[in-house]
């Protein structure tokens, strides 16, 4: 298993060696291959070290890499740590990033940067799997950076239009707000535990102090509300969407935004000395789902519907996570990573049939015209809409039956929130293929067109999984259930006294009621109409003026200071006293010159005066 997981993690990175010293002289088809082949295979070996870890008893094992950074008590290995968690994460990872780089071929053809784009794939799998793999929280925060950078080089790929370009930045800086959290509880448990390890900090754990377990688990959140997109960090999902659609569904809906949920569910049993912190994770993750959706409500642009409704359902992950349910989130994010990415890539089709039209307005009828993306967005659609029996229905329904148990208040608001998901997907769906085709003016007599195979193939191989991930742990399957395999990761969990089966039946018919109504909801009301400002908040549409009020108290005011900076400390501070240092030299110089006049009648007589106070001073201290 050693060998396989060490190649599972080094085979993206030599595909993006491969095609960085030899893309130059290789064809679009000859890169995508090399790319898509590098994960296709991290993949397969991935599948098969899984099917290692059910047969070893530990199923804990920790592959020794190479001696990395040893500075007085601080020891950091290169070491991986494979476990349930870390190989269900590579799976869905390594598996979805694999669909995501075929699609990518056809998606991305003709485009100038076409080689730099698959480098940057490769690398962010590389980078991925970095941080899901590794043993202890630096590598993981080498794997953190990693997927940052490589977020930012892919949302700013077309770095020639300003709101990309900006869009990129944007992600960059409030990333690296959530990085100071991740930082901080690294400070803190080092100085506490004395060590980075994560088996060997969980080992310690009861050595932290409430409020130091406190602080740290409030530092995770703040690392995970930066990577995973949560208030007050959200807002910078929505505008990487500028970036190509392969890149929305890959990094800002299947894995890299579903970091920090890992970051907390793998620092379970530090949460877990923490009640006040769990809360507030808890809190977080269901107000961050219910603004998400709300938002999502009155979204125009096909594409920011999806990123808020991501941010929405990272929000339930949040939310399971803060309730004690590891498991239920690890669920839904594996759900979420196959209908999202199929969402995403089914727009991508939409898009790609449209000629560049993100807009919703100007689209409608598309359902004739695209006989492979219509059926599987359907799919899709139903999945995250709750309808069973798709996988959104268990995973989704999993999450709420363990908030009801948590708390009545986080579980109503998650289930208003699941009447909203169902509401604003619908309105996408019907504004999308349904009604009037109201693309015939954008598209200047042209008819959309279904995309090619490389780009359909992995609409149909999602939709599939979307259908079939509810089997990954149906509510009356326990042992060989995706909780029961990650049962060694998250035991210390303590047992919680179940609901009656008919109170699970129960709930599950709320949220069945809950899809139905949002889609009755939406379809009444979108069968008719393109836009209406009845049901169109232009507050909501601008994101409840979240980032207006970063610009009032945080942007602006630092804008002021720069220019007063610029304007007065920089000229008259700064300058100043530079300035007044170089005038107070160039005055003692001139004084001192006229000491020197070049008359050795004048050095004589200073000599002897010279001469003649010492030997004053020397006779009366004999004296």
């Amino acid at each position: 298993m050693a060998h396989f997981m060490t190649l599972v993690l080094l085979l993206p990175l030599a595909g993006f060696l491969f095609v960085l010293l030899n893309g130059a002289r290789m064809s679009e088809k000859q890169i995508g291959a090399v790319a898509t082949s590098a994960v296709g295979v991290s993949f397969v070996l991935t599948v098969i070290s899984f099917f290692l870890l059910l047969h070893n008893t530990s199923r804990e094992v920790t592959v020794h890499l190479f001696s990395w950074i040893s500075v007085g008590t601080l020891h950091v290995p290169a070491s991986l740590l494979v476990d349930p968690l870390s190989i269900t994460m590579c799976l869905f990872v390594t598996g979805i990033s694999t669909l995501i780089h075929l699609y990518s071929i056809g998606y991305m053809h003709g485009e100038r940067d076409y080689r730099k784009f698959f480098l940057y794939l490769n690398l962010f799998v590389f980078s991925m799997l970095t941080l899901v793999l590794a043993n202890n929280l630096v590598l993981t925060f080498v794997g953190w950076e990693g997927v940052g950078v490589c977020s930012y080089w892919l949302v700013s790929y077309y770095f020639d239009r300003d709101s990309a370009a900006s869009a990129g930045k944007k992600a960059f800086i409030y990333n690296r707000v959530g990085d100071v959290g991740l930082l901080v509880a690294m400070f803190l448990l080092f100085s506490h535990t004395g060590t980075l390890t994560y088996l060997q900090i969980f080992a310690h754990g009861a050595s932290l102090s409430p409020t130091v377990a406190t602080l740290s688990v409030l530092a995770l959140l703040l690392a995970a509300a930066g990577k995973s997109a949560q208030i007050p960090l959200f807002n910078w999902l929505p505008d990487a969407m500028e970036g190509p659609t392969p890149v929305s569904a890959l990094i800002h809906a299947a894995t890299m935004v579903t970091a920090g949920v890992y970051l907390l569910c793998r620092m379970g049993p530090v949460l877990a000395l923490s009640v006040p912190g769990r809360t507030t994770i808890a809190i977080i993750g269901g107000v961050t789902a219910f603004v998400a959706a709300t938002i999502a409500t009155s979204q125009k642009d096909i594409k920011k519907v999806l990123a808020f409704s991501t941010v929405s359902q990272i929000g339930y992950m949040v939310l399971a996570v803060g309730a004690g349910a590891y498991s239920a989130a690890i669920f839904l994010m594996v759900s979420h990573a196959f209908f999202k990415a199929l969402l995403f890539l089914g727009s991508g089709s939409v898009i790609h049939a449209l000629h560049g039209e993100q807009d919703m307005r100007k689209m409608g009828g598309l359902a004739k015209y695209l006989p492979l993306t219509f059926p599987t967005f359907l799919i899709g659609w139903l999945t995250i809409s709750g309808i069973p029996p798709f996988a959104g229905f268990w995973s989704k329904g999993d999450v709420l039956t363990n908030v009801y148990g948590y708390s009545k208040i986080l579980w109503v608001l998650g289930v208003l929130t699941a009447v909203l998901t169902a509401y604003y997907m619908s309105r996408l769906f019907v504004l999308t293929f349904r009604g009037n085709e109201r693309f015939r003016e954008a598209m200047s007599g042209h008819e959309p067109h279904e995309s090619p195979w490389v780009m359909t193939l992995p609409l149909v191989a999602l939709a599939v999984l979307s259908v079939l991930g509810g089997v990954l742990d149906l509510p009356w399957v326990h042992h060989n259930s995706l909780a029961g395999f990650l049962n060694p990761t998250f035991g210390f969990i303590p047992a919680d006294a179940h609901l009656s089966t008919g109170a699970q039946i129960g709930l599950a018919g709320v949220d069945v009621v809950a899809a139905v109504l949002g889609l009755i909801a939406a379809f009444s009301i979108w069968r008719t109409r393109t836009e209406s400002s009845r049901f169109e908040s232009s507050f909501l549409e601008r994101v409840w003026r979240w980032d207006d009020f970063y610009d009032a108290t945080i942007g602006r005011p630092l804008t002021q200071v720069a220019h007063y900076s610029d304007d007065v400390i920089e000229p008259k501070v700064l300058d100043g006293a530079v300035g007044g240092v170089a005038i107070a030299v160039l005055r003692s110089a001139q004084g001192l010159r006229k000491v020197q006049s070049g008359f050795v009648r004048q050095y004589a007589l200073a000599t002897v005066l010279g001469v003649a106070v010492v030997v004053v001073y020397l006779v009366a201290r004999v004296g």
